[in-house]
């Protein structure tokens, strides 16, 4: 796809027309391609304006969507939508992928390297689009993309999944539960690292993360759904089965 293309597609995506297109340009490049490239920065100025925007939008919809709601399950139900994890899932939903402008060193890195690259510049595009056409365009464009994963039973997810794994499977006896990191890809200032969940040495669930610690945390929770404690990642009354 060339260059032309992707700043199509991405504005496709945005449902906006930029005024300037270098902020466009801009929110897509990767770090890794500015010195390929003939472009001023990367996304890491705009990732960090569109985080900020990102977390204010939100939470002044959640506040006015759900009246009930404790400060406690709003900030819950608020760092779900928000996070990494979900970002990156909305980026390559909504086709973002292909739009990224990528140095060589990050070609071959594949999806295994894209996960951090999708939510950076998820964020990256909120502070195009807010610096371009105003708060309204970067609502407009949040709400759009992430109203499909807002669920209140979010906010019934567990804090800390690794406790909560813990905690069941002592009340359960179901073993001796373990972690062990399998592999780490993509380049040393964007590392991403998978990690499984593991009981008596077998393997109960498998996650990936930015961090050994984030990690461990999506292996907890992918081992909670694998045993029956959760469904899409919200806490059952009972375990299943």
């Amino acid at each position: 796809m060339s260059p032309a293309e992707k700043l199509a597609r991405a504005e496709t995506i945005c449902a906006y027309s930029f005024k300037q297109k270098s902020l466009l340009r801009q929110a897509l490049t990767h770090p890794s391609a500015v010195g390929d490239q003939a472009t001023g920065q990367s996304y890491e100025r705009l990732e960090f304006l569109g985080d900020s925007i990102l977390g204010s939008v939100v939470a002044a919809a959640l506040y006015e969507a759900y009246p009930s709601f404790d400060e406690g399950k709003l900030t819950r139900l608020k760092v779900s939508l928000v996070s990494g994890m979900t970002l990156s899932e909305v980026g390559e939903e909504q086709g973002i992928t292909e739009c990224i402008f990528l140095g060589a060193s990050e070609l071959g890195t594949g999806s295994r390297g894209m996960h951090s690259a999708l939510e950076n510049v998820y964020e990256a595009l909120v502070g195009a689009l807010y610096l371009d056409g105003g708060i309204e365009a970067a609502e407009s464009f949040i709400m759009r993309t992430l109203r499909p994963h807002l669920a209140a039973d979010r906010a019934e997810r567990p804090e800390n999944p690794k406790s909560y794994l813990l905690e069941r499977v002592q009340a359960d006896r179901l073993g001796l539960l373990t972690y062990k990191m399998v592999d780490v890809s993509g380049p040393p200032h964007q590392p991403r690292f998978t990690a499984v969940a593991l009981l008596d040495g077998a393997r109960q669930g498998k996650g990936t993360g930015s961090s050994k610690k984030e990690a461990e945390a999506a292996a907890a929770l992918d081992a909670l759904e694998r045993l029956g404690y959760t469904t899409q990642g919200v806490i059952l009354k009972r375990k299943l089965g």
